[in-house]
């Protein structure tokens, strides 16, 4: 395929996921155009062949297709609808494709408010897996969207996802990732203590991935979040405290909601509150063992 056939792509949000996802999509032959809050972060992605633009709306009128990778709902609608917002576009890109953690209900109205204004239609497509992941196109991405809207962008998306599923109308994607973070966060907060547990029993804390592979206490978590976690390698981060705790606020917030109440992901939500709150907002998720480490401190030096 040539460059001309190619649709043209616009990227709002260059964070951790989004600058690993510009990248991938440019090794791959896009033509990428980027706007960010803080415009240092386009620093990560214009060397690499990203034309920056100077609003979401510039974006929009240089895009086929506009893709969003923002911190939470209110970022989303800040990017698609304020006075320099996608939707000022006029006649923009033909999908808008958001790969942020929103919530389905928000994502549902924005899109019915996008569609109405401008005809654009809209895939909502958390993602997981890291910026590894996204930087070699293997993350899974969770879809919601109207069919037509989803085989439109879904040539791209496949060359950046290893699992790119349509789970339903427009919001279903968030849904399925309130899913994925309750056990996701949760998982987090499991594993740590799974290594004090270990660490504090005097085994070799270290073999344990290898030594349960296969078995059903195996996990990705087991296998890749574990062994940094042992490490205590949390730089550079690969996701920030204060995001995982937003995501398990949410998952809370959506079962609560349905009448339910889920006393681990409870538990969860405490445990990332307990540990942000020690200044660690923007440090790596998996530091959450740090949390008890600190806790444990605390003990011994109320013991004298």
């Amino acid at each position: 395929m040539t460059q001309t056939e190619r649709p043209r792509i616009g990227f709002i949000g260059i964070g951790l996921m989004g600058e690993a996802m510009v990248r991938n999509l440019l090794d791959r032959g896009y033509a990428v155009t980027v706007w960010n809050l803080e415009p240092e972060r386009l620093n990560t992605v214009v060397p690499h062949g990203a034309v920056a633009a100077d609003s979401p709306a510039a974006v929009a009128k240089a895009s086929d297709i506009v893709m969003l990778c923002v911190l939470n709902m209110d970022a989303v609608e800040r990017c698609i609808f304020a006075e320099d917002g996608v939707a000022a576009a006029g006649k923009g890109p033909r999908v808008v494709v958001d790969f942020s953690t929103a919530d389905p209900e928000g994502t549902r109205k924005a899109a019915a408010r996008l569609r109405d204004m401008t005809g654009c239609g809209w895939v909502d497509a958390p993602v997981s897996g890291g910026p590894q992941l996204a930087r070699n196109g293997t993350m899974t991405v969770m879809a919601g969207g109207d069919a037509a809207d989803f085989e439109t962008v879904r040539p791209v998306v496949d060359q950046m996802a290893g699992n790119l599923t349509l789970m339903g109308p427009v919001g279903a994607g968030q849904t399925t990732k309130i899913l994925n973070q309750a056990i996701v966060g949760t998982g987090y907060v499991l594993m740590a203590e799974a290594l004090i547990l270990a660490e504090a029993a005097g085994i070799d804390a270290a073999q344990l991935p290898a030594c349960l592979a296969g078995g059903h206490a195996d996990s990705s978590l087991l296998q890749r979040l574990y062994p940094q976690m042992q490490q205590r390698a949390f730089d550079p981060p690969n996701s920030y405290a204060r995001q995982l705790l937003k995501d398990l606020k949410a998952v809370s917030a959506f079962s609560q909601g349905l009448g339910l109440d889920l006393g681990v992901i409870e538990k969860g939500v405490s445990q990332f509150k307990d540990y942000v709150a020690l200044g660690h907002e923007m440090t790596d998720s998996a530091g959450v063992v740090k949390l008890y480490e600190h806790k444990a401190s605390q003990r011994d030096a109320a013991k004298g």
